[in-house]
């Protein structure tokens, strides 16, 4: 049952929730505002999966972030259900007739729009790792002690709308729909649960399209520029062309692989954390070496 599961779930959490969802909103005509509780429920099955089939015992431990975490999340998700109220503003004043394809299926719309927001969101993430002063937004997500299917709602806000705006803000002015918004944001906010979750999950040539967690945990190793692999989102192809792709199978990550390497004392609470990108900044310790499996890039 359990190497069945390991093989199932990632495809299950993410086409079973985002098909959920369009079926509910295009077929049931259930109003996006019941959308923030379907994602209550997708943060119960994954903090269930976690429990039955982690990938690292430990990370299902608190280290000293549950209440950050949570307030990041919350924080977070709330500025994502305001910012869709924009939408019908920025769309009013925008004088260029609408270009998106409103007269396809919903599901069809949704799967063009997180194409579309994935190369946005894909590209702001790779520059983020390249401009010093993204870099000071963005290290609040990496200062993570470990992965887990909830942290991949941890974010500075500044940052998370600076992604939100290169992936979503294209397509809003080219006539994006509200429910077609909606249904993306939740999309997205699934897809940051499965890429950073602690399923062992087991996806096998599936990595060569999504960047689900097998993949995305390399992103997140402490070894200074060796974690600058793995930027995209929804889909690793992005990777592939950025020449950024990044796989190890017989590497398994622990806690101390995790985080920022010259940073072990990155703020753990919640305001520190908003406020440290506006401080003065410096290397409290030395980049860890690489260790030698992680030396030799292995394609995805």
């Amino acid at each position: 049952m359990r190497p069945l599961l390991s093989i199932l779930y990632a495809p299950l959490f993410f086409f079973g929730l985002i098909g959920l969802a369009t079926w509910l909103v295009s077929y049931c005509d259930l109003s996006p505002a019941w959308l923030p509780a379907l994602l209550l429920g997708a943060i119960f099955v994954s903090h269930l999966a976690e429990r039955l089939l982690p990938y690292q015992r430990s990370w299902n431990q608190a280290h000293d972030d549950g209440m950050s975490d949570l307030l990041h999340a919350l924080v977070n998700e709330s500025l994502n259900i305001a910012s869709l109220a924009i939408i019908p503003l920025l769309a009013g004043l925008w004088p260029a007739p609408p270009l998106w394809p409103v007269h396809w299926p919903l599901w069809l719309q949704l799967a063009l729009a997180i194409l579309a927001a994935d190369l946005g969101v894909t590209l702001m993430h790779w520059l983020s790792h390249r401009s010093a002063l993204l870099w000071r937004l963005h290290a609040v997500h990496h200062s993570v002690p470990r992965l887990y299917g909830f942290n991949g709602l941890m974010k500075h806000p500044l940052h998370q709308m600076l992604e939100a705006g290169a992936g979503v803000l294209p397509l809003i002015l080219l006539g994006l729909p509200l429910q077609v918004a909606a249904l993306l944001a939740f999309a997205v906010a699934v897809q940051l649960l499965l890429q950073h979750s602690n399923v062992d999950m087991r996806i096998g040539p599936l990595r060569h399209l999504f960047a689900w967690a097998p993949l995305h945990r390399f992103h997140h190793i402490r070894y200074g520029r060796a974690g600058d692999v793995n930027f995209a989102l929804f889909f690793s192809f992005w990777d592939r062309l950025l020449g950024t792709a990044f796989y190890r199978e017989d590497y398994r990550l622990s806690d101390a692989d995790v985080g920022i390497g010259d940073r072990p004392d990155y703020p753990r609470a919640y305001l520190a954390q908003l406020g440290e990108p506006f401080r003065t900044q410096a290397s409290t310790s030395a980049i860890p070496e690489t260790p030698p499996a992680l030396r030799s890039i292995q394609q995805s």
